[in-house]
């Protein structure tokens, strides 16, 4: 299973009009980091950032001189979220501006059956909240400390380590799998398990007289004791 854990940042609120400016993402396959990931600063094509969304990222019209317009980084994008299922905290705001981005460019929006908002998990295990993204890394032990702004690439890293306590922890991953990645490109096998029989059994390792001392103190429990079961190897007692 890959999922693409994934963070937004955007010249403002509304993807009618606003655009998307850095876009990062992080992979997961079976429920762990491969290793991948997806980061750009993208240039908002004549748009201005909003000096309320600049407070909240930090990110300026200066820093984003000479970067790719959202044309350019496309192809790149689409192909790294291609068959995965993509994981977003309040998955409506980043989706409703990568579709308004693709719509731009004449590309089909993303199927939402392959969206998994965490925001809305978060609600409904933590009704009483909150359920921001610092406040989840709280709850669940998530180191944040270095979060002094939003910014997508660490907001994914993060969000993908809150997203594996919501659906039960790390151990809930375990599994008899392996993951292998190559040319960036991740595919997923099955370990296959094979139990071989031992040439010559074990010895036991009970001596004579502690097997013997065993059968004496059973034998003391009356005839249906548990250890006189036949699956235990001991028999039936001694008739008086």
């Amino acid at each position: 299973m890959r999922e693409i854990i994934f963070d937004t940042e955007t010249t403002g609120l509304d993807n009618r009009v606003e655009r998307v400016i850095e876009i990062g993402a992080v992979e997961l396959v079976n429920r762990f980091p491969t290793g991948r990931t997806f980061h750009v600063y993208i240039n908002p094509d004549g748009r201005e950032i909003h000096p309320d969304a600049q407070a909240v990222h930090g990110i300026s019209m200066a820093d984003l001189a000479g970067k790719p317009v959202f044309a350019d980084i496309l192809d790149e994008f689409a192909a790294f979220i291609d068959g995965a299922t993509l994981v977003a905290h309040n998955a409506g705001f980043d989706m409703g501006f990568i579709n308004a981005e693709f719509a731009r460019l004449g590309r089909p929006a993303v199927d939402p059956a392959l969206v998994v908002d965490t925001l809305a998990m978060a609600r409904r295990k933590h009704p009483m909240g909150p359920n921001s993204l610092d406040a989840l890394c709280k709850r669940y032990g998530v180191d944040n400390s270095h979060r002094t702004r939003h910014g997508a690439l660490l907001d994914a890293g993060l969000l993908a380590d809150v997203y594996i306590e919501l659906i039960g922890g790390k151990q809930a991953a375990f599994g008899l799998e392996t993951v292998s990645a190559s040319a960036g490109n991740a595919a997923q096998e099955k370990a296959e398990v094979v139990i071989l029989a031992r040439a010559e059994p074990l010895p036991p390792r009970l001596t004579d007289v502690e097997r013997a001392a065993h059968a004496a103190l059973v034998k003391k429990l009356g005839e249906k004791a548990l250890w006189l079961r036949p699956e235990y190897g001991l028999g039936q007692p001694d008739s008086e």
